[in-house]
């Protein structure tokens, strides 16, 4: 005899905790692919040509992940609106957040292939991961104010980043040893030959463990209550969804104020935490490629780590002072950690750094999106006002990624990219300074 699950009810601690355990399941793309096994086997791939020719005309090859990354961006902010304004007019927003992680993990499982002779499906399969985790968090991120209430909203936020930094720092230790001692794991070659080899079977592992641990969330989380099929005639309601927000956004003077200083503080964030590994495999001076491999990785742990503190001191603090001073001077902090950066060269200086990042980084992130929760309107229409809020963040992304890319073609040097951002942090922090001060 079947029976029927019964829906778990908003706020309560086993529903925030399935939705948190999806970033338990995302995070290790972020860690692993974004900012620590790719970008060191990438480094090494273009060990002896720093190019990639393009119709005949050579580009720097950071410069081209650049360019690769703010395209799928732009494709991002594109269909999101589509995707968002079907799933909140048919009530299922999780069929669609499935659709978009299995693309993600089955495209890590083809970045096995990512090699010199088969770089540009390499890219592709890259760019098409970007948009299945992307495109993922649209809906992930809009279920917050439907599985908690707006006291919940700052700690549950925390919560899924905390645990999305402990699962991926889980699977960056497994990927480190077999990067590190790949005969262990029965890995065959030349030391160099099984290293890279290795890597390439990390990124097999980031897509299974993506799969099956988003499968708890997937079980847990509310589908919906509407059924309505899909026809043309609702194909563009996302965007009219988009447009009604934007004629809304006169209503919440709060909400008004907040997304320009999100869209620039954001497009900072963002392009730094993109490109964070890339810069330190090029511009940090390593004594050799396995002090290099072994001090990238460490670094980046270091960030997870303190980051998964700095995520819960934040909610912490914004709970005493109130969530938009919190994240004025967490603009600040960031603003001068662009400074430092820019003269960071040794290896102690870069551990340094990457802790304070790990400090910011998260509490940024899960207590902007836990902000705007609680600014949005008394409405069940969730998805159209965190598609506005997603593609606010990714034509940021983009402007980002570009600006980055072009700065770093041009000059040479990923250093003047970095220093270009902290104008961004400073004049976000001063758009936030707009914004009514209160506990929120």
């Amino acid at each position: 005899m079947l029976t029927l699950k019964i829906p778990l009810k908003k706020g309560s601690k086993k529903l925030i905790n399935a939705w948190a355990f999806y970033d338990w399941a995302n995070s290790v793309y972020a860690l692993v692919i974004s900012s620590a096994i790719f970008p060191i086997y990438f480094g090494a791939l273009f060990s002896e040509i720093n190019t990639i020719s393009f119709f005949d005309y050579e580009i720097k090859n950071t410069a081209v992940i650049s360019f690769v990354t703010a395209f799928a961006f732009v494709i991002v902010a594109l269909i999101s609106p589509i995707l968002s304004g079907i799933a909140d007019y048919i009530g299922n927003k999780k069929k669609f957040m499935k659709l978009f992680v299995y693309l993600g993990s089955l495209s890590c499982i083809g970045l096995y292939f990512f090699e010199l002779d088969t770089i540009y499906l390499g890219l592709f399969f890259y760019f098409m991961a970007l948009i299945g985790l992307w495109a993922s968090l649209v809906f992930y991120n809009s279920y917050l104010p439907d599985i908690a209430y707006p006291e919940q909203q700052d700690r549950a936020s925390a919560r899924g980043f905390s645990m999305g930094y402990i699962g991926s720092v889980l699977l960056l230790l497994f990927n480190l040893a077999m990067v590190m001692e790949p005969q262990w794991f029965g890995i065959s070659g030349t030391p160099a030959e099984a290293s890279m080899k290795a890597m390439r079977y990390s990124f097999i592992s980031v897509g299974i463990w993506w799969s099956f641990f988003s499968q708890f969330s997937f079980y847990y989380l509310p589908k919906g209550n509407r059924e309505v099929k899909v026809t043309q005639d609702i194909f563009w309601n996302g965007y009219k969804e988009l447009k009604l927000v934007w004629k809304q956004l006169d209503q919440y003077n709060s909400l008004k104020r907040f997304l320009p200083a999100f869209f620039l503080y954001s497009m900072a964030l963002q392009t730094v935490l993109l490109v964070a590994a890339y810069f330190g495999e090029e511009e940090i001076a390593w004594a050799d490629s396995s002090e290099k491999t072994v001090g990238l990785i460490v670094s980046i742990l270091l960030i997870q780590l303190v980051a998964i503190f700095g995520a819960i001191l934040t909610a912490r603090a914004s709970e005493r002072f109130g969530n938009i001073p919190v994240l004025i001077a967490i603009n600040a902090i960031w603003a001068i950690l662009c400074v430092v950066a820019y003269y960071t060269r040794t290896p102690l200086q870069f551990y340094v750094v990457a802790g304070f990042v790990g400090m910011v980084m998260g509490g940024m992130q899960s207590l902007s999106r836990s902000t705007y929760s609680k600014l949005l309107p008394e409405t069940q229409d969730t998805t159209s006002f965190f598609s506005f809020y997603d593609v606010t963040e990714k034509i940021g992304i983009v402007i980002g990624m570009v600006c980055f890319g072009l700065i770093d073609h041009i000059s040479g040097s990923m250093r003047n990219s970095i220093l270009f951002f902290i104008v961004f942090f400073i004049l976000g922090g001063m758009m936030l300074l707009r914004i009514p001060f209160k506990r929120s």
